[in-house]
């Protein structure tokens, strides 16, 4: 007669590191990321307070994670596509991967200077980024970005494309 269960065996142990060494890695490759060019420090213009997270902040997030998610979706895609020529599948799924990164970037960028602007503690944005250094998110790009979804005045003559974005997002809901 063979019991019901069968005996244990021994737990395998995954090659990929996870738990704590994944989380140290990937504060080695935050604390690496070099400062934005043109970095940008948004002056405090607190809203009055309120409990709820701003619709245009929500559709934001919506906004670049729908075009996130679609080039990580292209990059995966590209295998089926492109995967018996080397040369191809790196060129696109580069290109994928480095426009998901852009807006993930954009958007980092423009959640923390929306909490800049409403005077959160520096140390604590730089926890909330886990990193020492506000300038490699904070871009001009996106205030412009912030700009739009908040209804500012750009200050140049011309709207800049990534405050007509902000102001599409805003309006639309993402």
């Amino acid at each position: 007669m063979t019991p019901p269960h069968p005996r244990r065996r021994p737990q395998r142990r995954s090659e990929t590191p996870r738990g704590p060494q994944q989380t140290t890695a990937l504060q080695l490759i935050r604390d690496a990321l070099p400062p934005a060019p043109a970095s940008r420090t948004v002056a405090p213009a607190p809203r009055p307070a309120d409990d709820g997270v701003p619709p245009e902040l929500l559709a934001l997030v919506t906004y670049h994670c729908r075009h996130i998610n679609a080039y990580l979706a292209r990059a995966q895609h590209m295998q089926a596509l492109h995967g018996d020529s080397m040369e191809q599948w790196q060129r696109l799924v580069l290109y994928a991967l480095t426009d998901a990164l852009a807006h993930n970037h954009l958007l980092v960028g423009t959640l923390a200077a929306h909490l800049q602007r409403q005077d959160l503690d520096a140390d604590l944005l730089r926890r909330y980024l886990q990193s020492p250094d506000l300038d490699r998110y904070i871009t001009r790009e996106a205030v412009q970005h912030l700009d739009g979804l908040t209804d500012a005045v750009p200050e140049e003559a011309a709207e800049p494309v990534w405050t007509a974005v902000g102001r599409r997002i805003a309006r639309d809901g993402g």
